[in-house]
C-alpha cells in the first residue's frame, strides 16, 4: 500500500516511517498544503494521511482540492489537533473519509488506514465489469475490446453493460428493452435496430476475431462464451 503522509511536523513524520515502514507501506511526505496537493494530483496513492493545520494551503483546502482532481475517489484520513465536533465536521464534509484527533494509536490508525483501503477497493472492483475480450469502466464508461477502445452511445452501452452482468447466459428481449424504456418500450422492433448497432461496433471493427454477440431467436441476445463458434 503506498501512503501520502500531508505533515509538516518532522516528528510525527519520523514516528510514522519508522511505523509503517518495516512492515512493508510504501511512504511519501509533503511538509506543506501546495505540497501535498501537487503531489495527491500528480501521483495515484492507496491512502493519504492529511494534517488540518500546514503552513501554505490549510488541509481542509487541500482536502477539497484533492476531491476537485484527478485522484479524486482516494480515501483521505485527516489525522489533526483540532479535536471539537464542528472540526470533524468540517473535515468530513471537505471530503475526508475518516478523522483522527491527535495524539493517536498507530494501531488504530493502521487499522483506519486498512479498512479505508479495504473499501475503496471493493469500490474500485464494482466499477468494472468484464467477461472474455469486452471490458468496462463503469465510471468513465469506457469499453475495450481485446484492449482496443470502443466508443458506444448510451443506448449501446446500456445493451452491452446488461449483456456483460449476465453473460454467458441469454437475456430476453424483454429484459434489454426495460434496460433502454423502462416501462414504456416503442410499440416498433426497435430492440432489433439498437442490437445491429452494437454489434456493428463491437464485432464488425474486429474482423480476426469470432463475433461476441449472439441472436437467439425470437427469445433474447447473449454474449458467446470462450472459444464459442458463433
Amino acid at each position: 500500500m503506498r501512503i501520502l503522509i500531508i505533515e509538516d511536523n518532522p516528528d510525527i513524520v519520523e514516528n510514522l516511517y519508522e511505523y509503517f515502514e518495516p512492515l512493508g507501506y510504501s511512504l511519501d511526505n509533503a511538509i506543506s498544503g501546495s505540497a501535498g496537493l501537487a503531489m495527491a494530483n500528480d501521483t495515484a496513492f492507496d491512502v493519504i494521511v492529511l494534517d488540518g493545520m500546514l503552513p501554505g494551503i490549510d488541509g481542509l483546502d487541500v482536502c477539497r482540492g484533492i476531491r476537485s482532481g484527478p485522484n479524486h475517489e482516494v480515501p483521505i484520513l485527516m489525522l489533526t489537533a483540532r479535536d471539537t465536533t464542528q472540526d470533524k465536521v468540517d473535515g468530513l464534509y471537505a471530503g475526508a473519509d475518516d478523522y483522527m484527533v491527535k495524539p493517536y494509536s498507530l494501531i488504530e490508525l493502521e487499522a483506519r488506514i486498512v479498512a479505508l483501503h479495504r473499501r475503496s477497493t471493493k469500490r474500485g472492483a464494482a466499477k468494472r465489469l468484464s467477461y472474455g475480450e469486452i471490458a468496462i469502466d463503469v465510471g468513465t464508461r469506457q469499453v475495450t475490446r481485446s484492449g482496443v477502445s470502443v466508443d458506444l452511445p448510451p443506448s449501446s452501452y446500456k445493451l452491452l453493460v446488461a449483456l456483460v452482468k449476465a453473460a454467458p447466459e441469454l437475456v430476453l428481449r424483454e429484459t434489454l428493452e426495460y434496460e433502454l424504456w423502462q416501462d414504456d418500450p416503442p410499440m416498433s422492433d426497435a430492440l432489433r435496430t439498437h442490437v445491429h448497432s452494437l454489434r456493428q461496433l463491437i464485432d464488425k471493427p474486429f474482423p480476426d476475431r469470432e463475433p461476441i454477440l449472439i441472436t437467439v431467436s425470437g427469445v433474447g441476445y447473449r454474449l458467446a462464451a470462450s472459444n464459442e463458434e458463433a
